[in-house]
Order: C-alpha cells, then sequence, then structure tokens
C-alpha cells in the first residue's frame, strides 16, 4: 500500500462527499471509486484508465493530481495490464514492418496536395469559360440596338403596335432567364468539395487538414469501452456537460457541431473502439497507437 487511497479517501470525507456524491461529480462508477480508495486496481479496464479517474478524483477533492499520480507509480499495479503489453508489442512489430510504407505515404503526400490544387484551378477556370461575360454583354447590346430602333419607328408612326410591346417583353424575360441560369451557375462555383488529409505523426499525436468546407461536426462512435475528451485550441472542453470527458463503452455515440473552432484535439484512449467522423467522413487512424490525441485543423 501507498498511502494514496488513504489520501483521497481522507480528502473526500474532508469535502463531506460520499462516493455517490463523488461519483455525480466526476462521472466515474461508484466500483471505480472505491477500488481506488483501497488501491484494488483489478476490476479497471488497464492503466490508462486508473491514471485519468485518479486525476479526476484528486481534483474533485482538492488533491495534487501530480502528487497522486507519483504515489500510484510506486505501487506494483502501476504496470500495464498483460493484454495492453501485448498489444503495444504487436504495435511495435507492426510498426517495424509498415515503416518503410509510411515513409512512402510521407514523400507521396506533398505530390498528392498539389495535385488537388491544379485540379481546383482548372475546374475555377472551367466554370469561368462556361460563364463568359462577354456573352452576356453581346446580348445586351443586342438588346439596345432592337429598343432603339424601336423608338425611332415609334417617333415616325406616332404610335407602338401591340406587337412591338410583346417582343420586348419577350425578349426582357429572355434576358432575365439568361441572368437566373448564371446566378445558379455561380452558386456552383461556390462550392468546393471537402478534403481531409493526413499530415503527420509525432508520438501520440496524429495531424489532419480539413479543408473545401465551412461545416465542422464531429460524430464519435464507440463498440467497446474507450476514453473520449474534445478539447479546442484554448484547452476548453468540448464535450458537453453534465458528462464531459468520460468513458463511452458499447454502443455509445455523440455529435459536436465545431464550426465555431478552427482547431480541435480528440482524446482516444483506445482506437480499436473509436470510430471518428468529420462532417460524415470516416477519419483513417495513421498511427497504430491504442491510445493517441487525434488533431484536426480546419483552413479558412
Amino acid at each position: 500500500m501507498t498511502g494514496l487511497g488513504d489520501r483521497l479517501k481522507e480528502a473526500r470525507m474532508a469535502k463531506g462527499y460520499t462516493l455517490s456524491d463523488l461519483q455525480s461529480i466526476t462521472k466515474i462508477q461508484k466500483r471505480y471509486l472505491s477500488g481506488i480508495e483501497n488501491e484494488d486496481y483489478t476490476m479497471m479496464p488497464g492503466s490508462f484508465y486508473v491514471r485519468a479517474f485518479i486525476k479526476q478524483y484528486a481534483d474533485a477533492v482538492g488533491l495534487d493530481a501530480d502528487e497522486m499520480l507519483a504515489l500510484y507509480k510506486e505501487s506494483p499495479e502501476s504496470a500495464l495490464p498483460d493484454e495492453e503489453e501485448q498489444q503495444i508489442a504487436s504495435t511495435n512489430l507492426s510498426r517495424r514492418n509498415s515503416g518503410k510504407r509510411s515513409n512512402q505515404l510521407n514523400e507521396v503526400m506533398p505530390k498528392i496536395i498539389v495535385a488537388l490544387f491544379i485540379i481546383v484551378i482548372l475546374l475555377v477556370l472551367w466554370f469561368l469559360t462556361l460563364n463568359n461575360p462577354s456573352k452576356k454583354q453581346e446580348l445586351n447590346v443586342g438588346t439596345d440596338e432592337q429598343i432603339k430602333v424601336e423608338d425611332q419607328q415609334k417617333q415616325g408612326d406616332g404610335k407602338t403596335s401591340g406587337n412591338d410591346v410583346q417582343d420586348k417583353t419577350s425578349d426582357n424575360d429572355a434576358v432575365d432567364d439568361t441572368d437566373d441560369t448564371d446566378t445558379d451557375a455561380d452558386k456552383d462555383q461556390d462550392q468546393t468539395e471537402q478534403s481531409l488529409t493526413h499530415v503527420n505523426v509525432a508520438g501520440e499525436n496524429s495531424t489532419y487538414s480539413l479543408t473545401g468546407t465551412e461545416k465542422f461536426t464531429l460524430e464519435i462512435r464507440t463498440n467497446g469501452d474507450s476514453w473520449i475528451g474534445v478539447r479546442d485550441r484554448a484547452g476548453e472542453e468540448r464535450m458537453p456537460k453534465p458528462r464531459g470527458a468520460d468513458t463511452f463503452g458499447a454502443g455509445d455515440s455523440i455529435e459536436l457541431d465545431v464550426s465555431d473552432t478552427d482547431y480541435v484535439r480528440i482524446r482516444v484512449g483506445r482506437t480499436a473502439s473509436t470510430e471518428i467522423y468529420v462532417n460524415g467522413e470516416l477519419l483513417e487512424y495513421a498511427s497504430d497507437r491504442t491510445t493517441q490525441n487525434i488533431i484536426i485543423e480546419k483552413e479558412q
């Protein structure tokens, strides 16, 4: 025993909290809280969750989270469970086997980005060609000349026939229809295609670039236990209260609209159990890490 459980329990009782009160505050199940106080971590889903729960417990009762985590590291239970050790060993082996493939992808990625820019430029030129302003000018000039001729005939004859009025109305309607078509084409020109591109991997951080859209929504689904937290550039937690950052179970999902920011960091405790959709598009993990940070930056 390291004294960690006793320290936490004494601080809880000094605050006047029961385990039920603490469960409501931290959203951690009571059996996990009791296990931490007894320094019995056998029922925990993994060492990552033990550290996360200890930090939340310490913050809730006013203790130094780093000091409590240091006490936990002194305990023999701080070692990773066998399942996680096997998974990490497997990940290291897979990373060695796929090292060359990752390097090749990093070399090709800049070329792909350049090619996408070229395609966008060609599409813009194509739309501009379809909506050539000179055609509108020719149509307007022809209409003006016709009106002048009809005005001269009106002055010579002293009256305008009903057929002439009908012809003018038809010509004006044709011009209006052309303007409506041009407006629809302009709207189509303003629309660009969304692109979610992997940029790099640095330790636990995998960075992605989101371009071609003003919309920025996230949908996170889990088919097993996984710790989920979402923060913006200012470090503010974007998961809705009262749940906040928490452990998700099989069948859980959440949707977030983060269009008011251009940066999010998604903390994923177990990638094998977690799917992330960005504006409806499934994000493909670029790293084999079990626990990692997914960083998405939206280009303006």
